[in-house]
């Protein structure tokens, strides 16, 4: 499915359908600008939780809320019109139980008009998946590591070495007998990545994972060099925007202090124009 091609964003189950076929392209966006510069080159668009860490300065993406999500859902619904959005559900908000995870995704998809949500989580989320999906909610799920147990899972660490595989390929195999659409696999060893992509009939979405997989989503600001905290060993920089945006602010000052900045052609002149002088 080529982005040129489509009149319509696709639905949860066109992307489902690419399956094994052209690699599914996605980023995440949290604004206006950026998702119409990716609208008609990515399939889906994630608003990630990721935006805690991106655009708020938080350490992780535990501090994330509800109402932030409803935000920039809303602020990047209005930049797209080819790709289907998908909005991550915020820590706390679904792993109470079945009917809270409803309460709260029937709510994102409400106010932000998103095509799908996202959850973390394998075979402990099985049942959430299909009570969601049974009410009419498309479910993207999220196996690996999931950043919103990072708490328990030691950080950042690849998930699913040695014995510790069988319980991914189960965690996947769940998600999608539960009606899960599509899943995300990230940072899991290449291997892995590969037999659960093999082992499930719904789309693996990769980030850390392989070329293998049926997609690839990374973090814009990663990609763009925006974000530069730190740099995950499966980030692949296409620009360094960050390291030009500070040239260009530090040009941008030094005019101003030495009176360079604004020019004659920055500023008006006293003349009314048209009026006769």
């Amino acid at each position: 499915m080529s982005a040129t091609a489509r009149k319509s964003a696709p639905l949860p189950d066109d992307i489902r359908a690419m399956k094994g076929g052209t690699p599914i392209v996605s980023l995440t966006a949290y604004t206006t600008p950026m998702a119409q510069m990716m609208d008609t080159h990515c399939d889906f668009v994630l608003v990630g939780d990721s935006v805690g860490m991106v655009l708020h300065g938080l350490p992780s993406t535990l501090g994330v809320t509800m109402d932030m999500m409803v935000m920039h859902g809303k602020a990047v619904a209005r930049g797209l019109t080819s790709a289907m959005m998908v909005i991550d559900m915020p820590f706390g908000s679904y792993e109470e139980g079945p009917e809270q995870a409803f309460r709260n995704a029937a709510r994102l998809m409400s106010e932000t008009n998103a095509g799908a949500v996202k959850l973390e989580g394998g075979v402990a989320m099985a049942d959430t998946i299909a009570f969601l999906v049974a009410r009419g909610i498309p479910v993207m799920a999220h196996i690996g590591l999931t950043p919103q147990s990072i708490n328990t899972l030691g950080g950042y660490k690849v998930q699913g070495r040695g014995d510790a595989a069988a319980t991914l390929i189960a965690d996947a195999k769940a998600v999608a007998d539960a009606g899960a659409f599509a899943v995300v696999l990230e940072k899991v060893p290449e291997t892995l990545a590969n037999q659960i992509t093999e082992a499930v009939d719904i789309p693996t979405i990769g980030i850390g994972a392989s070329a293998g997989c049926d997609g690839q989503i990374l973090v814009v600001d990663d990609m763009l060099g925006l974000f530069t905290a730190f740099k995950a060993k499966f980030v692949k920089r296409y620009a360094e925007l960050g390291v030009d945006g500070e040239t260009a602010i530090a040009a941008y000052a030094e005019d101003v202090r030495a009176r360079r900045f604004p020019g004659p052609e920055h500023v008006f002149g006293d003349a009314v124009p048209g009026a006769k002088t």
